[in-house]
């Protein structure tokens, strides 16, 4: 018996969604800045390969899979880059001293 490639992929995309939840929701605040810093990372590698995807389509065809594709995950890696440097800013925020007011 073969198991359809459809079905070993999709259960290997939900076992890891179960174990990044567990992962991420397991760090410890002092880590949780690192963590977005490689998260960051990551998003600026899956944006230039979104845009190699976005112009590998034929040029005669202004939407096709290719294009339509890697420009949603131009869009959706910006928004999760952009959403990772603001939790960064705020944790970094929360570890500076406070200035005492002089009376």
């Amino acid at each position: 018996m073969e198991i359809d490639p459809f079905i070993f992929r999709l259960s290997i995309f939900i076992l890891s969604i179960f174990v990044g939840y567990y992962v991420v929701w397991s760090v410890t605040p002092s880590l949780h800045t690192p963590l977005m810093s490689v998260t960051n990372a990551i998003s600026s590698v899956i944006i230039v390969g979104a845009i190699i995807a976005a112009l590998a389509g034929d040029s005669l065809k202004l939407f096709n899979i290719s294009s339509t594709f890697g420009f949603l995950a131009i869009i959706l890696a910006s928004v999760n880059i952009f959403g990772g440097f603001l939790v960064t800013q705020r944790m970094l925020q929360m570890y500076k001293k406070k200035k005492k007011k002089n009376k």
